[in-house]
């Protein structure tokens, strides 16, 4: 097991697989780092859709082009009868939660050896429609994932940070 900050310095978004599925081994130990994860008022919003039979992955592959012909994904969304609401603004944890619950699972997979990449890019009504949601469900996210191919590529952007004084400020 790599220390946090090796494991995250590591990571990157893979966007090219082997095709291989994510062995259930590795998806259950995902899954529950998603399931640990912190939620506002431990409210625990998230509902998971796992895609991983072939007609899953076809409905998936029409709702966005980022799908990288992965072999697995994960479709994170917002229970809104779940997400705890700020009652000084009506702010839902919902996107915050979800978001939380997706970076668990992310850096899980890394240590794993799973790559995954976290999109954002995706037609939601396309989700909607493809998967049945309801109401309800907010797809927030989803998280493709695969054993990284042998020539998948970190994005040349991947090490580039603003410098540390740029983004902390001490009061």
């Amino acid at each position: 097991m790599k220390d946090f900050l090796t494991l995250a310095a590591q990571r990157y978004s893979v966007r090219k697989f082997t095709g291989e599925p994510v062995s259930d081994e590795h998806l259950s130990l995902i899954l529950k780092a998603g399931h640990l994860a912190p939620t506002a008022c431990n409210n625990q919003p998230q509902k998971l859709l796992v895609i991983r039979s072939r007609e899953a992955l076809d409905k998936l592959y029409l709702c966005t082009r980022c799908h990288f012909n992965c072999p697995t994904a994960i479709i994170i969304c917002n229970d809104s009868t779940r997400s705890w609401t700020r009652k000084t603004d009506g702010k839902s944890s919902g996107d915050v939660d979800t978001s939380i619950v997706t970076t668990h699972m992310m850096m899980e997979a890394a240590d794993l050896g799973v790559g995954t990449c976290w999109l954002m890019l995706f037609k939601p009504d396309v989700v909607r429609a493809e998967f049945n949601l309801p109401d309800h469900l907010e797809p927030v996210s989803i998280l493709v994932m695969g054993y990284p191919a042998e020539d998948a590529e970190v994005n040349p952007l991947h090490n580039q940070f603003r410098p540390e004084e740029d983004i902390v400020t001490y009061l």
